[in-house]
């Protein structure tokens, strides 16, 4: 094996690195040999200089195989996940999950938590009484094949290569590389045993990516390392100039979640839900067109089925599966304030940013990973942007549990909501898809 030094050096100058160096570089991080600083050089000449493809698919193969690699190749349907960049208010997952299982689909999703402004599924989850995603990797398993799915966190056998890599990025600043993310979920994903991937890549002021260019260089990554592995990649590019739907918040979006799941429509949330389902219905040949796919997922919430896969699931993962018919049981703030218009117009902007920062000053959200979270606060809309309003009418309210945070949180909320007399023009939800 060459030395950790000459392999960091040739990255550092540009030049392209063997599989053997790859795999042998990544080897040693993992048993202990190689050390923090001589991986966060090697992570800082990525970041400065990318891998191509042949080091790419070298890369996130030795991630992948760090750990277990889950086979589900006996199961009677195809094997899908979904994976979001992350947003405010994303709470697609939760409806999409029961939905695809009800449609025919497995899905076995591994999710994450919430870190700076964007939102986490597996705190969204926990805000459910009893409900646990850190079941282990048998029981994992046991769901996804008498349930048709599971909702859990990464486990310590799934890629743990990627969980120490990610730990490090976060500190050393080299989070926003294409290659690093790439690999980091793809692998993540690969490990999960499944035939395709669908991907949210979220676009906007709330969004990891801020434009489109951006989030299509990695959905263009990530599609590559997905075919190198023999799996399908869809890519849907949403916006979130706003916060999705009506709720931001733990348990409020589960509420919401809740809502679409018993048929009832949600502007953006079920519009989303619908669209993912259906290009994953026409990628595996299930329907013939987009259309299709979305009015039979549709009719499918209306049946009532969706509900009682994700109340089996809840009772499978130790949660109180009374929930899905009773909301009351959901954790719920000690106080609330009503956020009124003080001018007539037309709301122009709904800063998604603004109020996933404001949301974390409630309690809501964390900027470190070991940060508690309240699930009971957050945000409730009843406008959107795009509508008119009088002086005087609501424009949301705060589930708050403590004064001091409220002063914190509405720090950020002076301009988080834009009226002005003229509308702008109409942002669309879904803004392109590969």
């Amino acid at each position: 094996m060459r030395l950790f030094y000459d392999i960091i050096a040739d990255k550092r100058d540009k030049k392209t690195l063997s599989k053997e160096d790859i795999s042998d570089f990544l080897q040693s991080y993992l048993d202990g040999t190689l050390k923090d600083y001589q991986m966060s050089a090697m992570l800082m000449a990525v970041f400065f200089n990318s891998l191509n493809d042949e080091e790419l698919e070298t890369w996130t193969e030795k991630m992948l195989y760090s750990g277990e690699v889950l086979d589900f190749s006996d199961l009677d349907g195809f094997v899908v996940d979904k994976h979001s960049t992350g947003g405010v208010g994303d709470k697609i997952s939760i409806p999409l999950a029961p939905l695809l299982a009800e449609l025919g689909f497995y899905v076995p999703m591994i999710s994450g938590r919430g870190l700076g402004h964007t939102g986490g599924t597996l705190d969204k989850l926990e805000s459910i009484p009893g409900f646990s995603v850190n079941i282990d990797k048998e029981s994992f398993k046991r769901s996804v094949r008498i349930n048709r799915m599971a909702l859990i966190g990464q486990t310590p056998e799934i890629a743990p290569l990627d969980k120490r890599l990610y730990a490090l990025r976060d500190v050393t600043g080299t989070v926003e590389s294409v290659p690093l993310i790439a690999s980091s979920i793809m692998s993540k994903k690969l490990a999960e045993g499944i035939n395709g991937l669908i991907l949210d890549i979220k676009i906007g002021e709330g969004a990891f990516m801020k434009d489109l260019a951006s989030g299509t260089r990695l959905a263009k990554t990530m599609q590559a390392i997905g075919k190198r592995f023999g799996r399908s990649v869809d890519v849907l590019f949403t916006n979130m100039d706003e916060p999705l739907g009506y709720t931001v918040g733990n348990a409020l979006e589960i509420k919401e979640s809740l809502d679409v799941m018993q048929g009832k429509y949600v502007p953006q949330v079920t519009e989303l839900t619908l669209r993912m389902a259906a290009v994953l219905m026409k990628t595996f040949k299930m329907t013939a067109s987009i259309e299709e796919g979305e009015e039979k997922a549709a009719k499918m919430l209306h049946t009532g089925r969706v509900l009682e896969r994700f109340a089996s699931t809840i009772k499978l993962q130790g949660g109180d599966p009374k929930v899905a018919s009773n909301q009351s049981l959901l954790p719920e703030s000690h106080f609330r304030k009503e956020v009124k218009a003080t001018e007539s117009g037309v709301i122009n902007k709904i800063n998604a940013l603004d109020f996933g920062k404001a949301l974390i000053r409630l309690g809501g959200g964390r900027l470190r990973q070991e940060d508690s979270v309240n699930k009971a606060v957050g945000f409730v809309f009843a406008k959107k942007a795009g509508e008119k309003v009088t002086k005087g009418d609501l424009l949301y309210t705060i589930h708050f549990d403590e004064e001091e945070r409220l002063k914190s949180a509405e720090e950020y909320l002076k301009d988080a909501v834009i009226i002005s007399e003229k509308p702008a023009e109409k942002a669309r939800l879904i803004l392109g898809s590969l």
